[in-house]
């Protein structure tokens, strides 16, 4: 096991701690993320880390070359977005941002990085080059393709790309990924229904009801799985929004009604069936009620697909860090991740890393206002990333 490398990390943990919760104080969303990507910034420098800043709108680059000669190169990622969840934690490092919070550990991801930074700027012992990229927007899915857009890898190439995530309920020391698929795809889906909208308790019968064909809709969406796709398939397929009408005239049909959801697969036909199947049902429903329907699909990310042929040594960096024991296989997931779109271009591995649960066995999952990055494996994360320098480029180990 490499305990040196946790030893000498764990020994300026106080200040990645700090780091970490300052980043929480003062969350950023999707592509404004200009405070944290400066903090990133600077702290790479002070350690005589090239930077290069403004990677895809808000990205940040750093770049360590080792201390020995070789041409490989590896990149290792964290994402640096917050979400737009109200904080009901109370304790001293709280948002102060109203309305925003890190409910995902991005604050935590993005602080473990840095730590495998300053570790490995003052031991480069290692042959090639590590590009430390620091990701905007995750939680829109927009972030990776903007750098990648922006030359991402033509401007930092790499042989491998490797991507780390909190788990809630895995138990702190432990890590988990698995074989092929992790990952769902992720879309957004929706429907406006267009009726002539009237007087509901004098002149229903003189109106096309857009709220019926939006009712008989809304129970169709959930036969499309069973009935389109086959019995083994995994995906999702969710309502997350309705409106319609005005709530201070209950006596007035609406015009229009709107449904918006999510659809998860991991199958790319599967993609296409989820699609059309929607369109269908909501333009054949509307036409059905006098009325008409507008479909739009917007494609977010592509399932996570971690390759075979580096997943070995994913498994080894994490062991070398825990032990083999503490390393297993995480199940599917129809949680969605835009370290897909890396994925697509450079082989590589998302690895899960347990942020723990209370002695009950409870805990507050990500995407929620109690959430809070558990700083006890900041120096367990930091060193993992070390772990697969030493693994991808030789590392000159003692």
């Amino acid at each position: 096991m490499r305990q040196e490398i946790l030893d000498a990390i764990r020994a300026y943990e106080p200040e990645l701690k700090e780091i970490r919760q300052d980043i929480h104080r003062h969350p950023e969303t999707r592509f404004e993320e200009h405070r944290t990507a400066a903090l990133v910034a600077t702290k790479l420098r002070e350690w005589g880390i090239e930077v290069t800043e403004g990677i895809g709108g808000t990205g940040v680059v750093g770049t360590l070359k080792g201390s020995r000669p070789g041409q490989r190169a590896i990149g290792l990622r964290a994402d640096m977005d917050a979400l737009f969840i109200q904080e009901e934690n109370d304790f001293a490092h709280a948002s102060t941002v109203p309305g925003k919070m890190h409910a995902c550990g991005h604050d935590g991801h993005t602080t473990m990085l840095l730590g495998a930074a300053r570790y490995l700027a003052g031991k480069p012992d290692f042959a090639g080059t590590v590009n430390f990229i620091f990701q905007p927007a995750e939680e829109a899915g927009t972030g990776a393709p903007a750098m990648i857009k922006d030359g991402l890898f033509d401007r930092f190439p790499v042989d491998a790309v490797y991507g780390l995530h909190n788990s809630p309920g895995l138990a702190v020391g432990s890590f988990a990924t698995r074989p092929g698929p992790m990952l769902a795809g992720a879309d957004f889906w929706g429907v406006e229904f267009h009726g002539t909208g009237g007087h509901g308790g004098a002149a229903p019968h003189l109106a096309t009801d857009a709220t019926v064909a939006l009712g008989q809709f809304l129970l169709a969406v959930h036969t499309i799985l069973p009935r389109n796709l086959k019995p083994t398939a995994s995906a999702a397929l969710s309502v997350g929004h309705v409106s319609g009408g005005s709530f201070d005239s209950p006596n007035v049909m609406p015009a229009k009604v709107v449904v918006r959801g999510t659809a998860r697969y991991f199958e790319k036909g599967d993609q296409g069936i989820i699609r059309s199947r929607l369109q269908a049902l909501a333009e054949t429903l509307a036409a059905a009620q006098g009325c008409t329907a507008t479909f739009t699909y917007v494609p977010l990310c592509p399932p996570t697909v971690n390759a075979a042929e580096k997943l070995p040594t994913a498994i080894a960096a994490a062991a070398a860090v825990v032990g083999a024991d503490k390393v297993g296989e995480v199940g599917l997931s129809t949680g969605g991740e835009d370290f897909a779109f890396m994925l697509q271009e450079k082989p590589g591995v998302f690895m899960r890393i347990g942020n723990g649960m209370n002695a009950d066995g409870s805990f507050h999952n990500v995407h929620t206002p109690q959430y809070d990055f558990n700083d006890g494996i900041l120096a367990l994360g930091a060193a993992y990333w070390a772990s697969l320098v030493a693994e991808e480029l030789n590392w000159a180990e003692q």
